[in-house]
């Protein structure tokens, strides 16, 4: 372990930045908005990219959208007044010349810049209406015109607004020298042994100041042995704050449900089809949580159409068996709306009342169901986020499930479980998510849950055909919707807009629906999107559904929840705007019955790199979880997971997508930390989540 003198010695983590020279009252106010209170938050404030102001470049070598350093000498300044009053100054060295234009100047700046005067420059360069120019560059002067320049590349930070980069430079650069002997390695020698990395505080020296031969681009990527040891360090308190997470809610009571399941059984022997044995092992693994004295965290991964379900019903009725009460929660109205219909169809047969509370429950309706909800009458609830409305209360709640999880914050699914709080005990929580990542990044992102995975779709469910065509042939699917909708099948239009951008260019939903009305003048053809009433949304999905609507124009709206066993055919108009677990949650809305189905990716030529490669993605694969995978890829974690989606704080240097090679080693560090090196685990998670990981008090 290490020394007692190390876990004891230095304050630079809780030492204040006014302590640093020239950190006043105010200049402390802009750094905390930045998020930086100590000299420890100063040290770890890392750069996003690199100025290489180590060389002098001849003027002559210069090329427009470069950044460089020049030396010369000033031949000429004028203020001019073309359109904007301007200060020129025209420099050159022997090997050519450029201008430096100034917009803002003093009457004392004007006479700095005297003809026959030597300064260095450092700025970008443009093309202006005299030939090549720097605006606004950062000029030094000095007589001799050969100060040696700087030896280490310079960082640019990100900043706040009346905070220069220099003046940021300056307090890292103090910081640096005061403070870097003072940054407690917390990593243990055995781990940074084993794992090849840097010591910290040399990592922290070369990031903040490459030297002149640094690889640039390996810094810009993030992929640099230096930076590598931070993410690591990084992305280890974030999976050791999840891990305690996991540990403060196992320390809390629950109900110890120990039902003998005839519910579940008499369930399952009704349906019209037989569980996979996915979902079998799933529907095992829940009865088994529920046997612990401890609440049940259990995330349940699978595919559009896997059946999650029908396996959260099932452990619903465990759960009411035992005499308790169960309450599911869904995003959205439509979403939720589903779920009380399919579990009234499923329950109804076996007496069990379901109840159904949204936003839209008004009056006696809604006063009727939180009573039956508070007198236990009510064995199971559906609804929207109104289940955890301050005055929605349980009798007995023992289990609550989350649907499409993303979706909803920590705090919210965490105020719902303290509804469930009584006697001591807490519930149970069942968390279900359709959008399906890789099992190593799920092992760092839900360290706080276990992890089942439903991967079998049910019999029957054939793999959805999928073809990308680009717009100019928008004649031929409309004749292909045409024909299946004339053989009794429907169709889905989805547009990515409903109002017209100049920007984008899109077809909107709006458009759309009377082009294809005139097109297709035999088929009943409606329009649905997020900004209609819910009463107007949920009439045209039922008349869909009950196959009064033959094609639904419809923007993203119906990603997630609406299930049509006739709809067949998909058609999803500017696809390329679109990321691949969208588009994957929008082809599943198809394939749910007996017939062929197909999914038809339009879009508008000529297709981007990246666009190209997400259609080819979805044209050669249907299984989401190397959708996933191939996603985050694409596009990274910034879009597919924030800390509305994992209950994550947004990481600074690391990257999930660039450092899954780190995440094995993060999960075994993580267990001997906490093993062996207990007192280190909270100085790491403080590191880097401080304030932040309050998301983990629970």
């Amino acid at each position: 372990m290490l020394s007692r003198d190390v876990l004891s010695g230095g304050d630079v983590d809780t030492l204040p930045l006014t302590a640093l020279k020239g950190v006043g009252p105010k200049l402390a106010q802009k750094l905390q908005r930045l998020r930086l209170v100590t000299v420890q938050d100063l040290l770890f404030h890392l750069p996003f990219r690199y100025q290489d102001r180590t060389r002098v470049v001849p003027i002559g070598a210069l090329r427009a959208g470069q950044e460089a350093v020049v030396a010369g000498t000033i031949e000429l300044t004028d203020v001019v007044f073309r359109g904007r009053r301007s200060l020129l100054c025209r420099m050159s060295d022997k090997t050519g010349s450029v201008t430096l234009r100034f917009f803002y100047f003093s009457a004392a700046q004007q006479a700095n810049f005297a003809r026959g005067r030597k300064l260095r420059c450092f700025g970008e360069v443009r093309f202006g209406p005299i030939g090549l120019e720097m605006v606004h560059p950062e000029c030094v002067f000095d007589n001799a015109g050969d100060r040696p320049p700087e030896n280490t590349l310079t960082p640019v930070y990100p900043t706040t607004e009346g905070l220069n980069q220099l003046s940021l430079r300056k307090l890292i650069r103090q910081a640096l020298d005061g403070y870097l002997s003072r940054v407690r390695e917390w990593l243990p020698p055995v781990v940074l042994a084993d794992s090849r990395l840097r010591n910290l505080q040399e990592a922290l020296t070369y990031i903040h100041a490459p030297p002149a031969d640094a690889p640039v681009a390996l810094l810009e990527q993030g992929r640099h042995p230096a930076q590598q040891r931070l993410a690591f360090e990084e992305l280890l308190a974030h999976h050791l704050s999840l891990r305690r997470l996991r540990a403060r809610a196992r320390a809390h009571q629950a109900p110890r449900i120990v039902a003998g399941g005839k519910l579940t059984q008499a369930l399952l022997a009704g349906l019209p089809f037989r569980l996979t044995g996915a979902q079998r092992r799933v529907v095992h693994e829940i009865a088994q949580d529920l046997r612990q004295t401890f609440p049940m965290q259990r995330l349940v991964q699978g595919d559009v159409g896997c059946g999650k379900t029908v396996v959260a019903a099932a452990a619903s009725l465990y759960v009411i068996e035992a005499g308790l009460q169960v309450a599911l929660m869904a995003p959205t109205e439509l979403l939720a709306e589903q779920h009380w219909r399919n579990f009234q169809d499923w329950l109804a047969p076996l007496g069990i009342e379901v109840a159904w509370l949204s936003g839209k429950l008004k009056g006696n309706a809604r006063q009727q169901v939180l009573d039956k909800l508070k007198l236990g009458k009510a064995p199971l609830a559906v609804g929207t986020h109104a289940l955890f409305q301050d005055d929605v209360a349980f009798a007995n709640l023992g289990l609550i499930i989350v649907d499409e999880q993303h979706r909803f914050g920590v705090d919210q699914r965490l105020a719902l479980r303290e509804k469930g709080g009584r006697q001591g005990n807490q519930p149970h929580q069942l968390i279900m998510s359709a959008t399906p990542i890789p099992r190593t990044l799920a092992q760092t992102l839900y360290a706080d849950l276990d992890v089942s995975i439903i991967d079998e779709l049910p019999p029957g469910r054939r793999p959805v055909e999928t073809a990308a065509v680009p717009a100019t042939r928008r004649t031929e699917v409309v004749q292909r919707v045409h024909n299946a909708c004339l053989q009794g099948r429907q169709a889905y239009w989805v547009c990515p807009l409903i109002e017209e951008s100049d920007v984008l260019q899109l077809q909107t939903a709006q458009d759309t629906e009377i082009s294809l009305r005139a097109a297709l003048p035999e088929l009943r053809i409606s329009l649905v999107h997020g900004r209609m009433k819910p009463a107007e949304k949920e009439a045209v999905m039922a008349a869909f559904k009950a196959g009064e609507v033959n094609l639904l124009v419809a923007t993203t709206v119906i990603e997630v929840g609406v299930d049509v066993p006739n709809a067949s055919l998909m058609i999803v108009e500017n696809s390329e705007r679109l990321g691949l677990a969208q588009l994957h949650q929008l082809r599943g809305r198809v394939g749910r019955g007996a017939e062929a189905a197909s999914c038809v990716l339009m879009y508008q030529p000529p297709l981007a790199q990246y666009a190209r490669a997400r259609l080819r993605c979805l044209r050669e694969t249907t299984d989401g979880f190397e959708i996933a995978r191939k996603d985050l890829e694409m596009r990274g974690p910034g879009e597919m997971f924030g800390a509305r989606q994992t209950g994550m704080p947004a990481l600074h240097i690391a990257d999930l997508a660039r450092d899954q090679s780190l995440l094995p080693k993060v999960v075994k560090t993580a267990d001997l930390l906490l093993q062996e090196y207990a007192p280190h685990v909270d100085a790491i998670i403080q590191r880097w989540l401080g304030r932040a990981e309050n998301y983990g008090n629970v």
